[in-house]
């Protein structure tokens, strides 16, 4: 799961490990795990391949201003993919973005984002509950509660059961994040089909970054800090024709960033328009 940080600093990339289950759990567990599984693996079969309209905001937030001109709008063609890795475990999804506007104009040569630009996001977002990787987390069952659009679902907590220490990879000015012991998060099942609804997931600081040389020089800082970080991910069941086939897909996610000094960062995703490729190139809509 990847985080923007789009100020001085830049993209965190937040990984989900994985874990075992609670025997001592109320309900049978072990069984709407195995479900979760099954339904991740369908998941990645039938999205194959899926075209939809993607639009990004970029905001900053705890300013004095009312409209910050780093803020931005960006409107996206998103193609989405997966294939089989070479050893044939997890499904690795590509995504090719092609920018059409941003704030509602024709974009220029230089409005393509670098280090912003989440191109590992809404592609790979589930593959931590595929079944090989489920024994990487810890879950406990947390009861029925509110998805937040009007829908309830089974509550499941997770947490990493790797201890090991958080790595930060620096690539230009964006870094990434590997923190299992900071990371915390929750995914909404539907009770009857097993179907992922929403996942939430957090790491909480304070996690010093010490900035690479060449970004010092550039920027100024020495370290930086991160507090917080938060992503939220919903899912819509869209329906294809011609054959009939439905499909959960992501309908929006959410990244809210915060670093010591800095405003705090939202980063939302709203997905639109979804067609898929059939056999023989066809696009065939919802």
């Amino acid at each position: 799961m990847t985080v923007a940080l789009w100020a001085t600093t830049a993209i965190a990339a937040v990984t989900a490990s994985a874990q075992s289950t609670d025997s001592d759990a109320p309900m049978d567990l072990a069984g709407i795990l195995a479900r979760v599984g099954e339904r991740v693996v369908a998941y990645y079969d039938r999205a194959q391949s899926i075209v939809c309209v993607e639009t990004i905001r970029y905001e900053l937030l705890d300013t004095n201003l009312s409209f910050d001109p780093r803020n931005r709008r960006l409107t996206y063609d998103l193609r989405m993919s997966w294939e089989k890795s070479s050893d044939g475990d997890v499904p690795e999804g590509t995504a090719l973005r092609t920018l059409k506007a941003v704030n509602g104009k024709p974009p220029k040569p230089k409005d393509e984002p670098h280090c912003l630009d989440p191109k590992p996001t809404a592609v790979d977002t589930l593959s931590f509950l595929l079944p090989q990787h489920q024994q990487e987390l810890k879950f406990v069952y947390k009861g029925i509660g509110k998805v937040g659009d009007g829908r309830t679902g089974v509550m499941i907590d997770y947490t990493p059961v790797s201890k090991a220490k958080p790595k930060f990879e620096w690539n230009d000015s964006c870094f990434s994040i590997d923190a299992p012991t900071r990371t915390r998060g929750r995914i909404w099942l539907d009770r009857f089909s097993g179907d992922v609804l929403r996942v939430d997931e957090t790491i909480l600081g304070p996690l010093d970054v010490e900035v690479p040389r060449e970004e010092q020089r550039r920027s100024g800082v020495t370290y930086t800090t991160l507090d917080r970080s938060d992503f939220s991910i919903r899912y819509k069941m869209v329906t294809f024709t011609d054959p009939s086939e439905f499909v959960l897909l992501p309908e929006s996610i959410e990244y809210m960033t915060s670093l010591r000094g800095q405003p705090r960062q939202r980063t939302t995703h709203q997905f639109t328009g979804y067609q898929r490729f059939v056999t023989g190139g066809r696009l065939v809509g919802e």
